[in-house]
């Protein structure tokens, strides 16, 4: 089942770039759903090859949701037992897909000192291995096999079917995928030009800490694994844009995706200025927008995280040309 990776699905835009062309790869099409099929695959098979892992094992690792998601399948798959440690901004049909996976799932509510959850998340994972040390704890914060399988994977399938990429965007969360797709291109596309699309509020590039509530993209602590000097520049982007902007996506294009490519995709629109006529771009979309449909898409969720009224700020998207004008789709009774 884990075999059955999509890796070479591009979407390809020609009215956002001016003379140049935008590739959106899109990496949710797989039994997982989201990129981290890839890294989950790869983290579970390097503890087997370092014998850390045997028949009937216990795998616990921390997640915002999606690497959870693909870590529940790949061990139900394998037959090993899965707990995934999360916390309250996790999106609940996550939680609800690993928990009918067969994963036990532990939410924390508390914040660290950086007001994320990420410390909180790996002290409790700390405080289970020290009660259990025959658990497993892959750890993708630190692990060089979350960038190998992207690496390997990702970005050799991206020059595969695009051979010259001038323009690279990849969100940053665990920075497992920026690190392995940068360090790639470092070597095969050294010309490649490198954004790292983070969010505002998250430390990872030693920016100050602030609220977030979108899972994805964002630390509250810098991971181990990630290499700010693969990067030419580093975008952070306001969480209110990144809705935005995926609201734009589906009412403009009929794409539904997450907010982590809400993100990627604001910062290729902010660096459209700067990318020169007959560019080539590519932006990683790591999951679609079903999972959040109570977040992201929900009007309610929106007004209460940034409080914004989304029937005023969205409206303007469905009818962007003359928004005054009454839709002919309109009926009055």
């Amino acid at each position: 089942m884990y075999d059955l990776v999509t890796d070479d699905i591009f979407l390809r835009f020609s009215d956002v770039l001016p003379g140049s062309e935008l590739y959106l790869k899109i990496e949710g099409l797989n039994p997982a759903g989201s990129v981290k099929l890839k890294p989950a695959v790869e983290l579970i098979e390097d503890a087997e090859r370092r014998g850390l892992l045997s028949p009937g094992g216990c795998v616990v690792e921390s997640s915002s949701g999606n690497l959870g998601v693909a870590l529940a399948t790949v061990c139900a798959a394998k037959g090993y037992a899965f707990t995934c440690v999360t916390d309250v901004n996790a999106a609940p049909h996550n939680v609800a897909l690993m928990r009918a996976l067969g994963a036990r799932v532990a939410v924390v509510d508390q914040q660290d000192a950086n007001g994320g959850f990420l410390g909180t998340r790996i002290a409790h994972i700390q405080h289970m291995l020290a009660n259990d040390p025959l658990l497993v704890w892959p750890n993708q914060y630190a692990n060089p096999a979350n960038a190998k399988a992207h690496e390997r994977r990702t970005a050799a399938s991206i020059l595969a079917e695009i051979p010259t990429v001038d323009f690279l965007f990849v969100g940053a969360g665990s920075t497992g995928t920026l690190t392995g797709c940068a360090t790639y291109f470092r070597e095969v596309s050294p010309r490649t030009r490198i954004f790292a699309v983070d969010t505002l509020g998250s430390v990872t590039f030693g920016t100050a800490a602030g609220p977030r509530h979108i899972p994805g993209l964002g630390t509250s602590r810098t991971p181990e694994i990630c290499r700010p000097d693969l990067v030419d520049e580093v975008v952070l982007v306001q969480e209110t844009d990144a809705v935005r902007t995926c609201r734009l996506l589906a009412l403009r294009h009929g794409l539904l995706v997450g907010g982590s490519t809400g993100s990627v995709f604001t910062a290729v629109q902010r660096a459209a200025p700067d990318i020169p006529p007959g560019s080539r771009v590519v932006a990683l979309a790591p999951d679609m927008g079903e999972r959040y449909l109570s977040s992201v898409y929900d009007d309610d969720w929106v007004a209460a995280r940034f409080g914004i009224d989304p029937t005023h700020v969205f409206e303007a998207l469905t009818h962007p040309q003359h928004p005054e004008k009454e839709s002919p789709c309109s009926h009055s009774m």
